[in-house]
């Protein structure tokens, strides 16, 4: 007996990672359908997370290039320079809604049927939705993640004292001082935003160094040009406790042996997130999260139970929302027959500041880790054209190649352009090319994209201009 089932594909969760998966489903022709909470589709880099972070970060980059008289080397003189606080949100809010209609609009181009509510598995090929029981041959987890609690803290987005990155997007005017709790990528980012804007920053990590995970030589770069911008970044620093004090946030935190209280207009956790998995009801269908709450999958994002499958923030590795949109599309091509993999280890991470800060691949110290042999090439964009053209000079390329097949193993940015610029390692990477493959590919001149060009010149002989 054939059994029949609502939808061919049920997405639950429409992030960057499930609606890319459902939109790709439908085109392929699979009766398609997903089930989201909000209002608005997008998930939270749509709605709270990459999308408003970078409105904000590119009108405060704004406002402080004029205000600060950044732009008379170039001969523009800017006077009573004012901000206009309530217009640049109301920008921002702008921005969000028209790109979250715009995949409204996508999903009744392609026949997605969109349903609203929490979604929790009641059975085999089964969810419930509000109630109402909904049917699929094949079910996609793409519930993304949130923002990771820190102990005894109590998060209030709305009176902007202690928030999360969603109500760090959200203030209703700049604090005077703002205390960062996690030197990631989110507090950096939306400590940057803030900074410009007119707040004294103090970023506080616990590690010895911010940005963990990326290559040493881009977080030694990357803490000296925010101190430089105004940001007080300390780091070995250990938080005992975040408590409200009236309308400031009082931090009590340890360095060494020392104890100190710092008072603050609002108190940012961005000490990382977490899988959004525990309202699924796992257990109606077998499953288990493991110890961090990310749902186990092989290669092909299947779980352990049959048409059951999980992507981005609701699995193992970075929490990005281009990985998820990768897994999305490609899982989606195999449930209509097609063959499709991706590559886990090429997925390139960007740090949106000024300048940028990007890396995909292996840094330096796991290529060391790794123990075969490899070459490190690094070009300073202050040796670049268009870079000192600009008055962008800040930053290097940094590629690390294998010794013996000169195949590219990683490459790592700070540049004006970095999240731009990696892109063309990511792409080299993929299809196995060699630094002599991007030496002499002819780029453009004058581009930043040059340095990538020196740079890997640098592997086996010298680049022109440095």
């Amino acid at each position: 007996m054939t059994t029949t089932f609502d939808f061919d594909v049920l997405v639950i969760g429409a992030g960057p990672g499930g609606y890319a998966c459902a939109i790709r489903a439908a085109q392929l022709g699979l009766a398609t359908a997903c089930v989201d909470a909000r209002d608005t589709l997008g998930g939270t880099c749509l709605n709270v997370g990459c999308i408003p972070s970078k409105a904000l970060l590119t009108a405060s980059h704004h406002y402080r290039a004029i205000a600060h008289g950044a732009w008379s080397s170039y001969g523009i003189d800017a006077e009573n320079v004012s901000l206009d606080f309530a217009r640049m949100m109301a920008a921002k809010d702008e921005t969000v809604r028209g790109l979250t209609q715009g995949i409204d609009f996508l999903f009744r181009k392609h026949g997605i049927e969109r349903l609203h509510g929490w979604a929790e598995f009641s059975g085999p090929n089964r969810v419930s939705i509000s109630g109402k029981a909904v049917t699929a041959k094949s079910i996609v987890i793409a519930t993304g993640s949130d923002p990771s609690p820190f102990p005894s803290v109590d998060v209030n987005n709305e009176d902007g004292v202690i928030v999360d990155s969603t109500g760090a997007l959200a203030l209703k005017a700049v604090p005077g001082r703002m205390a960062v709790i996690g030197g990631g990528v989110i507090g950096l980012e939306l400590g940057s935003v803030w900074n410009r804007l007119g707040s004294q920053v103090v970023v506080l990590e616990y590690l010895d160094d911010i940005l963990p995970g990326m290559d040493r030589d881009i977080r030694t770069h990357m803490r000296q040009l925010l101190r430089r911008q105004g940001l007080d970044v300390r780091t070995s620093v250990q938080v005992q406790r975040v408590e409200r004090d009236g309308a400031s946030a009082a931090i009590t935190l340890e360095t060494g042996d020392a104890l100190e209280t710092i008072v603050v207009d609002t108190a940012l956790i961005a000490t990382g997130r977490r899988p959004n998995t525990s309202r699924l009801r796992l257990d109606a269908v077998g499953l288990k999260t493991n110890e961090r709450g990310f749902i186990p999958v092989d290669r092909a994002a299947k779980t352990a139970a049959h048409g059951i499958y999980a992507i981005g923030d609701a699995t193992q590795g970075p929490m990005l929302a281009h990985r998820a949109e990768d897994e999305g599309i490609a899982l989606a091509e195999r449930l209509a027959g097609i063959p499709r993999d991706v590559h886990p280890g090429i997925v390139p991470a960007v740090v949106y500041t000024d300048p940028e800060a990007a890396g995909v691949g292996l840094t330096e110290e796991t290529a060391k880790a790794a123990a075969n042999p490899f070459r490190v090439s690094t070009f300073p964009m202050a040796a670049n054209g268009r870079a000192r053209a600009n008055r962008e000079t800040d930053g290097f390329v940094k590629i690390i190649a294998d010794e013996k097949t000169d195949v590219i193993l990683g490459a790592h940015i700070v540049a004006s352009h970095a999240g731009t610029m990696i892109a063309q390692i990511a792409q080299a990477m993929e299809f196995g090319a060699t630094a002599e493959d991007v030496a002499y590919t002819c780029h453009a001149h004058p581009t930043h994209s040059e340095a990538i060009k020196e740079a890997a010149m640098g592997i086996r002989s010298h680049p022109i201009h440095a």
